[in-house]
């Protein structure tokens, strides 16, 4: 029995060395796949973006003439659905959403939605409102979502890339479902500082002068197309997750009238299975940055970091109780993304 459990063992560990051996094959064969330079920034930028369809914040209920009636939500309607058609119509906004509703006269409607790339479809009767004398579904919707973050970097295919992470919904924390959108230049007004257990954040007003047109919203970042030209910018290598050390590197952001600064930082931790976007840790030491701010701000999100001349990735989330730290995303990942 002993022998068994032995060989039932040393099968485990053969199966987890070649499951690991295969996982950082296949990591550098992706890094592989990032070949060339980029040009990095570390601007401020403004974002203007349009959903997919109609993205559902919640239920809501109608107070109607027999009662409180909840329409969408006795259909299962909930946070994160997002609305394309009704009636066979495609919703491209709120407006679309409550003229459909308010024509229907409290007639059934067929609504089509999507729920984590799932089609599916209700027949909701709308309710009259004793409010407004108006035919409701009973929904909380969005169209549309602004806001300021960092552009990490330009290629010589006129390609950007900003944030390290996705636009996600303020309310259903779910990522906006891109219709189309805007990148425009930025400036920063102000901050909250950074303290232990609450973020700091950027304040900053958007301007008019359009930075490119935003194409992607993923889970590692925004991207789109530049309007400005590729040529007289300083291009750099970017880096492969096995040329990135724990040590020093320099970390370019905006954080007021000054526009771009480097500031030190240090990068604590390199993650050997890239999970998740969340690559490295790294720790803010420029004091410099640590008085003004007291570390990372929300708006610093895709702040590329630089380390022995290459591009190693750029900061994405701050750890909210001890603010001087961060995540940040591996280069070649945003790269690849950039360029699929």
């Amino acid at each position: 029995m002993k022998n068994v459990k032995n060989i039932i063992s040393l099968l485990l560990v053969i199966v987890f060395a070649v499951f690991v051996s295969n996982y950082d094959e296949s990591a550098q064969a992706a890094a592989q796949l990032s070949t060339g330079t980029v040009s990095i920034s570390g601007e401020s930028f403004g974002i203007k973006m349009h959903t997919a369809g109609v993205l559902v914040i919640s239920a809501a209920e109608v107070q109607t003439e027999a009662g409180t009636k909840n329409p969408a939500g006795a259909l299962g309607l909930r946070a994160g659905d997002v609305i394309t058609e009704i009636d066979g119509k495609a919703m491209a906004d709120c407006a679309a959403v409550s003229t459909a509703i308010e024509k229907s006269g409290g007639k059934e409607v067929i609504i089509t939605y999507q729920r984590a790339g799932e089609k599916k479809s209700v027949a909701l009767k709308p309710e009259l409102s004793v409010g407004d004398g108006t035919y409701k579904a009973g929904l909380w919707i969005r169209d549309s979502s602004a806001g300021i973050g960092t552009v990490t970097f330009y290629d010589k295919d006129g390609n950007f890339a900003a944030l390290g992470h996705g636009v996600t919904d303020v309310d259903t924390h779910t990522l906006m479902p891109l219709s189309d959108g805007e990148a425009l230049q930025s400036e920063i007004i102000g901050f909250s500082k950074a303290q232990k257990g609450s973020a700091g954040e950027l304040y900053g007003v958007l301007g008019d002068t359009k930075i490119g047109n935003i194409t992607k919203n993923t889970e590692g970042g925004v991207y789109g197309k530049s309007v400005n030209a590729t040529t007289g910018r300083r291009y750099i290598p970017v880096a492969q997750p096995k040329q990135i050390k724990r040590g020093k590197a320099t970390l370019l952001t905006t954080i007021d009238k000054n526009g771009v600064q480097e500031f030190e930082v240090e990068i604590q931790f390199v993650s050997r299975f890239g999970t998740a976007y969340k690559d490295m840790i790294v720790k803010m030491t420029d004091e410099r940055l640590l008085e003004q701010t007291g570390g990372i701000l929300q708006g610093m999100s895709g702040s590329p970091i630089v380390q022995n001349g290459r591009f190693v990735g750029a900061l994405t989330h701050v750890f909210v109780n001890r603010p001087e730290l961060g995540y940040a995303v591996f280069g070649y990942k945003m790269v690849n993304l950039s360029k699929q």
